[in-house]
């Protein structure tokens, strides 16, 4: 992405802003104005009152020399005090705009994020998207406020200089711009450079943010098998690699800083040099060459100031185009144009040769066909591995199967708009996600609308009495960043309230009692059974004792429906399905059958 297209993406932006902009572009006119008048106070003390010339203004001829002097200092001072006082309000409304241009941004791109696939987000680090939200998107403003703007009133100011210092003087201002050229060379010289090396200096910063996210989000694991030292050494070896990257970034801006500074001086010495000897020649006042060379002094600053920052919004347009990639890509998952809202569904489900894969190679999932009447349960049962997740997934639109259909109430489920139809299913993830609020809260995640009474009949029959007693907050206890106060088998039960409260007429059940002790998996299955009535519900099991009551198993084995049937009718065919129920029913069984489905 080219840096022209950055630029236009930003401009684009600014236009929301066009209002409080017109009264910045505004106080930046006047602001120029009162630069422009800065000098002359000084010109009349200097050539009226130590001199003998009379002042250019008719009103101040017939003052003495005193009453001179002391209207230049209050003049000089009133001038000094505008300009301070307009440019507090500039920069007040100018960082407005730029905070609420990242804002923008950062709801734009979190925003896009939520509707790209689970695909995408299997794919990408979380720690590099967080650095895009956090830290790429303040880019806009660097871009915006510290470029584009100031270069539009950096423009003004020196169209200002210009016309009053070709009016003193056309040669000497000749002379002074004779530097702007060599200005322009050096920054077409570096520009490349510096992208380059921003880019490389982003890209190092999120290969750091990666490491650490992944080893605080693993922590237990990485003190389990005592890995810290390690973990220690690729944190601190991506960290140098970020801040050798970022040292040849400064340093490179540090040198260019440099250069533009020796022009600069350069350009001034020479015009002090001629301006001299102008007013030598007489062709030139005193007053006159001080007022140049305070005219040329504001007219290198806002020069200065646009090359000085080349480098800061070089490195912004870096970041800014990481957040842009993001924005462009277009969510694999998307309503259709004639989807329409489903309403309240009935639940007949149907998979009719469905073939999916996450990528190129070999489709996880193969020709699957089957078909549940609503308020039928289908557990699904298989090998790790085996797609029994990504089936479910299927049904939700988490992702698109490549081959076959998905059906619903005999439309495919393409028809529906995502929102209406992830509002007609419930659904229990492993491993169970808590958030970091209340229980209440986190049960009413799957009805925002619900009152207390159903939140608390929610969390009965999940079996989370025991737990709300024992809590001193009940309900409102805040359970922490990913329920850490609370037990597998608890934050299992607050997900299962979570996924009853919403009432859906599809149920996914992913195996919703796997972290739960044999009593309380009987006492949540006996409730499950209950609203599971009248339901379509898919179980995702690893415990096989848990589904004696399904309507129908599918047994999935390497992507395929090796057999399904009713408990017993695969009890009695002796298949796959049999022997692993044989290996779990036998003590110590469940251990060694899941080492077997592994295989």
């Amino acid at each position: 992405m080219g840096s022209a297209r950055i630029y236009a993406q930003v401009a684009a932006q600014m236009r929301r802003y066009a209002g409080r902009l017109i009264v910045a572009i505004f106080e930046v006119v006047v602001i120029s104005a009162f630069e422009v008048l800065k000098p002359w106070p000084l010109k009349i003390v200097i050539d009226s009152v130590l001199g003998t010339a009379a002042p250019q203004l008719s009103w101040l001829r017939g003052l003495t020399r005193g009453e001179l002097l002391a209207a230049a200092c209050v003049g000089l001072v009133a001038l000094y005090l505008a300009v301070s006082l307009l440019q507090v309000a500039n920069n007040y409304l100018t960082i407005s705009i730029g905070q609420r241009m990242v804002n923008d941004l950062r709801s734009r791109l979190f925003e896009h994020l939520q509707r790209l696939s689970l695909a995408f987000h299997r794919r990408r680090e979380v720690g590099d998207l967080m650095m895009r939200i956090n830290y790429d998107t303040f880019s806009v403003q660097t871009i915006a406020m510290n470029g584009m703007f100031p270069i539009f009133s950096s423009l003004i100011l020196l169209a200002a200089m210009f016309l009053m210092m070709l009016r003193i003087d056309p040669v000497l201002t000749l002379v002074a711009l004779g530097v702007v050229p060599l200005l322009l060379i050096l920054i077409g010289t570096i520009s490349g450079r510096i992208d380059r090396l921003a880019t490389g200096a982003r890209m190092k910063e999120s290969d750091l943010y990666n490491v650490a996210h992944r080893a605080l989000s693993a922590i237990h694991v990485v003190q389990a098998f005592t890995r810290e030292a390690e973990v220690h050494r690729e944190f601190v070896e991506k960290s140098s690699e970020s801040l050798s990257e970022n040292l040849r970034l400064y340093l490179f801006q540090t040198v260019y800083s440099g250069a533009v500074n020796i022009l600069i001086a350069s350009g001034t010495a020479l015009v002090i040099y001629v301006g001299a000897l102008h007013v030598l020649e007489h062709r030139l006042s005193v007053g006159e060459l001080v007022v140049f060379v305070t005219y040329l002094a504001s007219l290198y600053a806002p020069i200065n100031q646009l090359f000085q920052t080349y480098g800061q919004v070089q490195s912004a347009v870096a970041g800014m185009r990481r957040c842009l990639e993001l924005l462009e890509l277009e969510p694999e998952i998307t309503d259709r144009p004639d989807a329409r809202a489903a309403g309240r569904l009935r639940g007949e489900v149907e998979f009719r040769d469905v073939t999916f894969a996450y990528g190129p190679g070999d489709p996880v999932l193969k020709h699957i066909s089957f078909k549940a009447d609503p308020g039928e349960t289908v557990a699904i049962v298989g090998p790790t591995g085996a797609g029994k997740t990504t089936l479910t997934s299927l049904l939700a639109r988490f992702y698109q199967q490549q081959e076959g259909v998905v059906a619903i109430d005999g439309r495919r489920i393409e028809q529906y708009t995502i929102r209406s139809l992830r509002e007609n299913i419930a659904i229990v993830l492993q491993p169970p996600m808590v958030l970091s609020d209340t229980i209440r809260a986190n049960i009413a995640l799957g009805k925002p609308s619900a009152t207390i009474d159903e939140i608390a009949r929610a969390a009965q029959m999940a079996r989370l009495g025991p737990l709300l007693a024992r809590l001193p907050g009940g309900l409102d206890t805040v359970v922490g960043a990913g329920g850490h106060q609370l037990s597998q088998g608890e934050a299992q039960r607050v997900t299962i309230a979570r996924a009853l409260i919403k009432n859906a007429p599809i149920l996914i059940m992913d195996e919703p009692t796997s972290a739960l002790d044999a009593e309380t998996e009987a006492l949540v299955m006996a409730a499950v059974q209950e609203v599971m009535r009248g339901r379509t519900t898919l179980v995702i099991a690893h415990r096989l004792s848990t589904i004696q009551n399904a309507t129908r198993i599918l047994v999935l084995r390497d992507g395929r429906i090796e057999e399904q049937g009713s408990f017993d009718q695969l009890i009695k065919a002796g298949g796959f399905f049999s022997y692993l129920y044989g290996l779990q029913s036998q003590p110590g069984g469940s251990a060694e059958a899941e080492k077997l489905k592994a295989v």
